[in-house]
């Protein structure tokens, strides 16, 4: 589609109001025609930047193989160890640790 070359048309500047040739006005970031001295470029704030996500996992972890005093797991024939007593044995427990006796 052809277009008229505009170079005899007037516009208004939709900030002040007064009267302009057309290709005088320059368009704003909001769709504004607006003179050259009521232009104004988009502030910074407007377009924040995107948020950046901390990392939180490693890249090919490696596990702690080394098995120190104390560490380690407790086998038994029964399936529910926790809240079931084992014949001959007293547990204590406390925060962090537990302790079988004989």
């Amino acid at each position: 589609m052809a277009y008229a070359s505009a170079k005899f048309a007037k516009a208004l500047c939709d900030r002040c109001g007064f009267e302009y040739k057309l290709l005088d006005l320059k368009k704003e970031w909001n769709n504004l025609k607006t003179c050259s001295e009521c232009f104004e470029v988009k502030h910074p704030q407007l377009e924040p930047k995107p948020a950046i996500s901390d990392p939180e996992a490693l890249y090919e972890p490696r596990p702690n193989n080394d098995v120190e005093v104390g560490e380690g797991y407790i086998l038994s024939n029964n399936d529910n160890i926790i809240g079931s007593p084992i014949p001959g044995y007293r547990m204590t427990a406390s925060l962090g640790e537990v302790t079988i006796t004989v």
